[in-house]
């Protein structure tokens, strides 16, 4: 039994899973870092005849409500049997002293997650386009659950969700706050002062991309992942953000965030995924800038606090060394979308 993994420590996660869910284990329980640094850390975890996932809060330095671990575990659990496909929930631990964060353990779903240009380049360009348009068909139905039918209607406060966003991730950055940033503040002024009418309310996953989705051996998504970020409010900041990390990175160096994906992979265009979505959703697109705008605001104050963390030593994994230089270019594409709206 290995007790040398950051944030996990085994014996006591075995002795929990024991006494709140006996039988479930059977071996010696073994596991392994899957994800760190970026968003919450994932751990792959076994008894030598089943797997489970574990996930918890980055160490050190975490922003309030973003890596909330009973929003991520609510969500999956309300979402299973929907037509939006989503790993299995096992347990959900708040109490912090059996791994020092809350965390939860769900079932392990086999296939590729793809995060970097040498997985996807293994596609064919048709393999590329299908599994784009899955991308965005999941999401159109996610984005047509109406949400009390799964027991989400009082997940979240739909009512000025676009103003508490922004307000938000200000106080986000804030709490991140380690150096200037150029246009960030301007960005976010220029955002709150243009908020745009909410067209419907729905299920937000709140970081949907390519490498949140598992897929199967056949290339079909068999599950949604990192929901920490899920509330109900504007679909369309889903759409945003997508659009960001679809080609809000092309041409940008040494970028670990959004590798492999967009045109310059030989992917569809955004504005192919786009008309994919709405060919299956009967959300109004047709102004879209502020939110791609936001998506930008987003991505930019969250790499920040991953800057942070860096330079404090409290991240976990590779490659975050890069991740500060990335924050002003997208600030300046932020004020850049902002000017076509």
């Amino acid at each position: 039994m290995t007790d040398e993994l950051p944030g996990l420590d085994l014996r006591r996660l075995r002795a929990h899973l024991d006494a709140e869910r006996p039988g479930l284990v059977q071996g010696e329980l073994t596991g392994e870092l899957v994800q760190g640094g970026r968003s919450n850390l994932t751990y792959l975890v076994g008894d030598g005849s089943k797997q489970w996932v574990v996930r918890r809060p980055p160490l050190g330095h975490v922003l309030a409500t973003a890596h909330d671990m009973s929003r991520e575990h609510t969500v999956l659990s309300a979402l299973a049997g929907s037509s939006v496909p989503v790993p299995r929930t096992e347990l959900l631990c708040r109490d912090e002293e059996v791994l020092g964060a809350p965390f939860y353990v769900m079932e392990y779903v086999p296939g590729t997650v793809f995060r970097s240009p040498e997985q996807t380049e293994r596609l064919t360009v048709p393999q590329r386009a299908e599994l784009s348009g899955q991308l965005m068909d999941v999401l159109a139905d996610l984005h047509s659950i109406d949400p009390a039918s799964v027991g989400l209607g009082e997940f979240g406060r739909p009512e000025g969700f676009l103003q508490r966003q922004v307000k938000r991730w200000r106080k986000q950055l804030e709490a991140s706050a380690s150096r200037e940033v150029p246009g960030i503040e301007q960005l976010a002024e220029r955002l709150a002062s243009s908020v745009p009418d909410t067209p419907r309310t729905g299920i937000v996953h709140g970081d949907y991309r390519l490498d949140n989705v598992i897929v199967d051996a056949d290339q079909r998504i068999t599950a949604v992942l990192d929901w920490e970020m899920a509330t109900i409010g504007d679909p369309l900041t889903d759409l945003g953000i997508l659009v960001v990390y679809w080609e809000g990175f092309s041409g940008l160096s040494d970028n670990p965030i959004a590798k492999g994906v967009g045109p310059e992979y030989d992917f569809p265009s955004a504005r192919e995924l786009l008309d994919r979505y709405a060919a299956r959703s009967e959300l109004d697109l047709s102004d879209l800038d502020w939110y791609i705008a936001f998506g930008y605001f987003k991505i930019a104050v969250i790499l920040e606090g991953i800057h942070y963390r860096f330079i404090h030593g409290q991240t976990v994994g590779e490659g975050f060394d890069h991740v500060g230089a990335l924050v002003a270019p997208l600030v300046a594409q932020g004020l850049a979308k902002l000017e076509e709206a």
